[in-house]
Parts: structure tokens; C-alpha cells; sequence
């Protein structure tokens, strides 16, 4: 398992927004992104003053999560 910095997962997700989140979630990326695919047209674009903070804080949960579980060491994972 890999380490993560949840500095570098935030200023990733800062800068490309869901995109940015394919750093420390994989999932959570594509989801956010297809969210915001399907709602930037009906929205008029405004679904992304909403995907792009929450793509940042799945981010560095997920970082911090994922962190967590490389300090905890082999075989353990945190709860």
C-alpha cells in the first residue's frame, strides 16, 4: 500500500477539482466527475460551486484514510 499526503491530494483537488481527486480516490473521482457531467449543463454550470469543494474534502478523508492505514503497517487497517 501506497502512502498518501492529504497536502497533496487538497492542492491537486484545488487545482483540477474532481480530476485532482483520481490522487487518493479512484472512485470517488468517477463519480464526481460523472456527477458533474450530467449537471454542468442543466445547472448552467453552477453543480460545480458544489462538486469541486466536496471533490476536496473526499480527497483528504480519503488521503487521511488511506495514510492511516500505511502508519498502522502491513495486515492492519484503521478503524
Amino acid at each position: 500500500m501506497k502512502d498518501k499526503s492529504v497536502f497533496v491530494a487538497l492542492v491537486l483537488t484545488f487545482f483540477f477539482g474532481p480530476l485532482g481527486l483520481f490522487y487518493a480516490s479512484a472512485t470517488g473521482a468517477v463519480a464526481l466527475v460523472v456527477l458533474a457531467a450530467v449537471g454542468v449543463v442543466p445547472t448552467l454550470g453552477y453543480v460545480l460551486i458544489f462538486v469541486w469543494p466536496a471533490s476536496m474534502v473526499w480527497a483528504a478523508i480519503a488521503a487521511s484514510n488511506r495514510h492511516n492505514a500505511f502508519l498502522a503497517g502491513p495486515g492492519l487497517s484503521p478503524s
